[in-house]
């Protein structure tokens, strides 16, 4: 009998290792992935500003936070399930998808250097953001979360092209981790701007 409890401690004892190694694997390989994803990490921290600009200061932190809380739900809810799937049943798909928001970046800049470049009449507004309204804000605010979307889907993918040897479970505790700490990240640091 005391053998039999001993042999069972010595169980638990290996399957605790096991687990903690396999917690040790996670954080490296989140680290490793998010360090990957830094670039376009500081696009999404460069671009967000603008869509706080023009409003007054008392209206900035709270749309600060419906972008960031609409950031949580793009990463988690939508694609951190079909980073996952798309991990574990077509991970040949990832480049095409790197290849295809890499594009997309570089449409947002070349827009932007030619709206620098030669105001677009459709982009004024009559009136300053802070005399329109909410209903300005709530746009601004549902632009910011679509643009979000997309650098944040970048990100996935970039994370997830370095954790495709994980198993899927692990795959998702990283990149959620990944989701979480940028969020607050990037967040964080444009409520202190």
């Amino acid at each position: 009998m005391p053998t039999g409890i001993v042999a069972l401690l010595d169980d638990v004892a290996a399957i605790a290792k096991v687990a903690a190694a396999s917690i040790d694997d996670i954080g490296a390989a989140a680290a490793r992935a998010g360090t990957k994803s830094a670039g376009v990490v500081i696009d999404d921290a460069a671009v967000t500003p603008q869509y706080v600009t023009g409003f007054s200061p008392a209206r900035e932190l709270p749309m600060i936070w419906k972008i960031a809380k609409g950031s949580i739900k793009n990463k988690l809810l939508f694609l951190l399930p079909a980073a996952v799937l798309l991990g574990q049943f077509a991970p040949f798909l990832i480049p095409f998808i790197l290849i295809m928001g890499g594009l997309f970046l570089c449409y947002e800049a070349a827009e932007k250097v030619l709206e620098w470049l030669h105001v677009d009449e459709s982009t004024k507004h009559d009136q300053p953001a802070i005399i329109e309204g909410e209903g300005r804000e709530e746009e601004m605010t549902a632009g910011a979360i679509r643009t979000d979307f997309i650098l944040s889907a970048e990100i996935m993918a970039i994370a997830l092209s370095e954790v495709t040897e994980e198993v899927w479970w692990q795959q998702g505790i990283i990149l959620a981790l990944i989701g979480i700490v940028i969020t607050v990240g990037v967040y964080g640091v444009v409520a202190l701007i």
